[in-house]
């Protein structure tokens, strides 16, 4: 983790590669958290470009249902 702001949701992260991405309220409001802080390891998944979902690395991501392809 980047950085966040609580206010919006909104923040972004470093990729291992040290990319950083932006992410937006939907985002983090897909996932389970309440808080993230600067230097948090988390996982996302990215639809195309976009971030689409946060969480911490210690928390599972959400498996895609017999729909998604």
């Amino acid at each position: 983790m980047k950085t966040f702001d609580g206010a919006t949701r909104s923040g972004s992260v470093f990729l291992d590669d040290g990319t950083e991405i932006p992410f937006d309220a939907d985002a983090f409001d897909a996932g389970p958290l309440r808080h993230l802080r600067s230097g948090q390891r988390v996982n996302i998944i990215m639809t195309g470009e976009r971030i689409t979902y946060v969480t911490l690395s210690t928390f599972p991501l959400p498996q895609p249902g017999p729909d998604s392809a």
